[in-house]
């Protein structure tokens, strides 16, 4: 079997092994002395032990060839970092006879050089920071450029070969780069075995954003785009593609830059080509080109669909562009949604065995990992543990990170330290939503403060690990016993780091967002020596305050009420409506005082989700949202209808006219599920344009129809009564969720229509103003209303009425004398009578809501109450054609029995009826089956 030599390790190594046995390849991996036993080697078809420890072996050309050779390996993959980007490993691989998976010598030659890829960016007119150029840069020269820079300007040590953020030190003191040049030599010579340094200029707030390229030596195309801005000291901690944050525009001009540079070298295999954008600017200039597989390459591949190992070992073996499908994918910058990838790290401590070590599972989850449970972890290596990479189908940066928040709150690490609990951190700040973070963000969080020094101190030590989230301690300050110092945040809590004793703080140790772990020092103070035991005592509390956090929320939920609304409320009075809230307010039972005894303290409606906004924090400020989009159009929560719990939904047409959002949908649907696991009754009133548009931060979810709304709704019908509202304008998905209830009530301004002005006239079916589509007559008449009133208040009365058959018998009724019965029937069998006025004597006074009574006029069909107890009745009209069954009439009987069979309720029919008047044009013999199905 042909075979491809993995010259790497950890999670990398596993990673293309898994490539090359997709493709019927025999993976050989390679292992130093002290990773024998390490997961590449067990999961590899071979392995070829490699003279030494740590990475120097992995850095030693010769071995690394001699096991390609030894083992009939016709590839060999070089994987990232070690000699990825070594022209000298390819030069070899090509004079014995083997393929190596990356570019040319060549090709790596001029661009592993950073300064010479510089020199070819400034050729093809790729903008550039300016740098040194000098093969051997002195200390003289360094100070030299960084003077020439001018006052206040900053620059950049960096490597010129390697990448990973390695041999990288940020100067703003030119005295300083001396030091600064032989730390980054010596660390470049540690990890690709170069130690040539040069000088950038550092340009203060810029983001990281990086073009994946592909070619075969002819061709190449553009893979998509990644933002790379969240960084350690310049090593990348969390990736996202494509960059969905940064403008279009500049994402064209960065695809076609970076194209123009693979096509110039005539790229065979994968190179990245990096640049910084202007944080302010929006300019941006060319950082470097990386020939060969990215640390962050699984992002790419989850939007792209693409195995780009795969790509890789394919372009190695001749396989054009062409044939491997990859050529849609250079013009679409982002084709299959938003991915975000964590890099789980290892923060320091000796190698151990990993006590507990799972990482998340489940959709849409996918991980990269080395790491196993009970086995040590090298600390020789790169300090990578595990990838952890999330992806949102619809586009929706927010849900992907809340997918890798989530993702990672469920990875146990126990036994070595690791930056789990900063990545989180990070993941949870906006700035990361919003592309306001640039590469200094992440550091700018954890500035660590000076080192304490003097005598005769106590120290105070962290009882917990975790995030450092809070300092409220200030070095020479005075502290009391049980003052907070520092919050350390735990398995999402806050764990107060007190002091001990009363005294003066010398030095408060961490910073916000650095991780500390259990018996950590947080804090040095001088104890006071004579303590007054008053001073040490607890600060009283005062229950009665009321804290900032809780006056704020208290006055978010304020704002959104009617009376903080005057405008809102009187738009709704010149239209002679109420408002989504009065609406509510009218089908609950009247609000009794929660110091009531006799209400036990329960409230009448609770609301739920009012705090949330329209889903477009991206085109407008939060602060406008709150005040335009409260609970984001939609009054839902759970209310008491003649003491019984209700659900109750009712679309704010003050809110973009009653048009569904993301966060509408989200909390509708929530809802609904409450409702069917409770056996709640829901009430909706739907007025409203169906799907938002606007909602562009998760434009998929606004409008799309992968919504569970509709489907949460639908599964209440036969399980709980369910009531729809249909007032004013209610077009489209409003009217589909009208459409949902059993029971619709229509007022007599009621627009109702699955299609809006808008939809009809872009479906080429004609222009037609609002008020001609869907009025309430031509509803009556085709059966959709079931019960027609005036207007809302009307419509409220109904709903609590016709919820009120179903939640129990009643005492105190009453009826007609019943021996009028034998006058409403005629004692001629022949002559017609007015079915009404029997049922109305039949029935408990009062008791008889009629549905649908407009539609299939043969038959009645209602809910009332015989003696208290709740029955559905049917009853034949003799006057309409003498009571004879067309279509109509059947369908609308065997709508009512299949409601009654669905609650239970006992059915009195009323049968006077020559039999069925059926007709094949009208269906009425299919239609009539249906009252023997709906009959149980």
């Amino acid at each position: 079997m042909p075979g491809l030599l993995i010259a790497n390790r950890g999670e990398i190594a596993l990673r293309i092994m898994r490539a090359a046995h997709a493709r019927g390849l025999r993976a050989v991996a390679v292992y130093a002395a002290d990773e024998a036993e390490a997961a590449h080697v067990r999961a590899a078809d071979e392995a070829v032990a490699l003279d030494g420890t740590g990475p120097a072996p992995f850095l030693d050309v010769e071995q690394v060839v001699d096991a390609a050779v030894r083992t009939g390996c016709h590839l060999l993959h070089p994987g990232y970092g070690f000699l990825s980007e070594d022209p000298e490993l390819a030069r070899r691989c090509a004079e014995r006879g083997i393929a190596f998976v990356g570019p040319s010598p060549e090709v790596l030659a001029l661009l592993g050089d950073k300064t010479a890829a510089r020199e070819l960016a400034v050729s093809l007119g790729v903008p550039v920071l300016e740098a040194t150029t000098e093969d051997e840069l002195s200390d003289a020269a360094a100070v030299a450029f960084a003077r020439g820079l001018g006052p206040g300007a900053v620059v950049m040590v960096k490597a010129r070969s390697g990448g990973g953020g390695r041999g990288m030190r940020v100067v703003g003191d030119p005295d300083l780069l001396p030091d600064a040049l032989a730390r980054c030599r010596a660390q470049a010579g540690r990890t690709s075995g170069r130690g040539g340094v040069y000088l950038e200029r550092y340009l203060r707030r810029a983001r990281h954003i990086e073009v994946q390229l592909l070619g075969d030596g002819r061709d190449v195309v553009t893979l998509s785009d990644r933002d790379c801005s969240v960084q350690h000291r310049h090593q990348k901690m969390i990736e996202i593609a494509p960059a969905v944050t940064v403008p279009g525009e500049t994402r064209e001009r960065l695809a076609e830059a970076a194209r123009r540079i693979g096509v110039h070298v005539g790229l065979a295999g994968l190179a990245t080509v990096e640049f910084l954008v202007d944080a302010d600017t929006g300019e941006h200039r060319f950082l470097e080109v990386n020939p060969r597989l990215q640390v962050e390459h699984p992002v790419t591949e989850e939007v792209l669909g693409i195995d780009l190992v795969s790509a890789q070992i394919a372009v190695a073996e001749g396989i054009p562009l062409a044939e491997l499908n990859v050529a849609h994918a250079g013009g679409d910058l982002a084709p299959g949604g938003v991915a975000v990838e964590a890099r789980v790290t290892l923060t320091g401590g000796p190698a151990v065995p990993l006590a507990r070590f799972t990482p998340p599972t489940g959709p849409g989850v996918r991980v990269e990992t080395h790491a196993e449970q009970g086995r040590s972890v090298a600390t020789a290596y790169d300090p990578l543990l595990a990838k952890v990479i999330t992806r949102d189908r619809g586009g929706d940066l927010a849900v992907a990170i809340d997918a890798l928040d989530a993702a990672l709150a469920a990875f146990t690490i126990e036994g070595m330290p690791t930056d789990l609990a900063r990545l989180r951190d990070l993941l949870g700040r906006s700035e990361l939503r919003t592309g306001q973070a640039t590469t200094a963000w992440a550091d700018a969080l954890r500035d660590l403060p000076p080192e304490p020094s003097g005598a005769n101190t106590a120290t105070v030590r962290s009882g917990i690990s975790g995030t450092v989230v809070a300092v409220p301690g200030t070095s020479d300050t005075r502290v009391r016993r049980g003052e907070p110092i520092v919050v350390v945040e735990a398995m999402k809590m806050e764990h107060e780091i007190v002091a001990p004793v009363s005294g003066t703080l010398l030095a408060v140790r961490p910073a916000i967002g650095d991780v500390v772990a259990e018996g950590d020092v947080v804090a040095e103070l001088r104890p006071a020596p004579d303590a007054d035991p008053a001073d040490e005592a607890p600060v009283a509390v005062d229950p009665g305050h009321v804290r900032t956090d809780l006056a704020d929320v208290r006055w978010r939920h304020e704002r959104g009420r009617d009376e903080h609304r005057p405008d809102a409320v009187a738009k709704r009075r010149r239209l002679g409506k109420r408002t989504a809230r009065e609406n509510v307010a009218a089908v609950c039972d009247a609000e009794v005082p929660v110091n009531d005894a006799a209400a036990h303290g329960a409230v009448v409606f609770q609301e739920y989700g009012a705090l949330v906004i329209a889903a477009q924090r991206t085109r407008r400020p939060v602060a406008e949202l709150e005040l335009t989009t409260p609970a984001d159009g939609l009054v839902a929560g759970f209310g008491r209808v003649h003491g019984h719990p209700v659900a109750v939904l009712a679309h704010d047409y003050t809110v973009m006219a009653g048009t569904q959002g993301v966060q509408m949908h989200k909390k509708a649907e929530r809802l609904f599920e409450v409702a069917a696991r409770r056996r709640t009754p829901v009430v909706v009133f739907a007025e409203g344009g169906g799907g938002r548009p606007g909602d562009v931060d998760n434009a998929a979810k606004a409008t799309g129809m992968d919504l569970g709304t509709f489907v949460a709704l639908g599964r209440l019908n036969g399980l709980v009564p369910t009531v729809a509202v249909a007032s004013g304008r209610c077009f489209a998905g409003n009217a589909a969720l009208a459409g949902a209830c059993e029971l619709l009530i229509a007022t007599e301004d009621v627009n109702l229509g699955m299609g809006g002005p808008a939809m009809i006239e872009h479906g080429g079916l004609g222009r037609f103003a609002p008020e001609e589509i869907g009025p309430l007559e031509v509803q009556v008449r085709n059966g959709v209303v079931d019960v027609a009133v005036t207007d809302e208040v009307e419509a409220a009365a109904v709903a609590r009425r016709y919820l009120s058959y179903f939640q129990g018998s009643v005492t105190d009724w009453a009826c007609a004398d019943q021996r009028l019965l034998r006058h409403v029937v005629p004692e001629n069998r022949h002559r017609v009578y007015e079915v009404r006025e029997l049922v109305d004597v039949l029935c408990d006074t009062g008791s008889v809501l009629e549905l649908r009574r407009g539609f299939g006029g043969a038959v009645l069909t209602a809910l009332c109450r015989i003696e208290g107890a709740t029955v559905g009745l049917v009853a034949n009209d003799p006057a309409r054609g003498g009571g004879a069954l067309d279509s109509d009439t059947a369908d609308k009987m065997a709508r009512f029995l299949q409601l009654c069979d669905a609650h239970g309720l006992p059915v009195v029919s009323l049968c006077d009826t020559p039999g069925g008047s059926w007709s094949v044009r009208t269906r009425s013999w299919r239609a009539a089956s249906g009252i023997s199905a709906g009959c149980s």
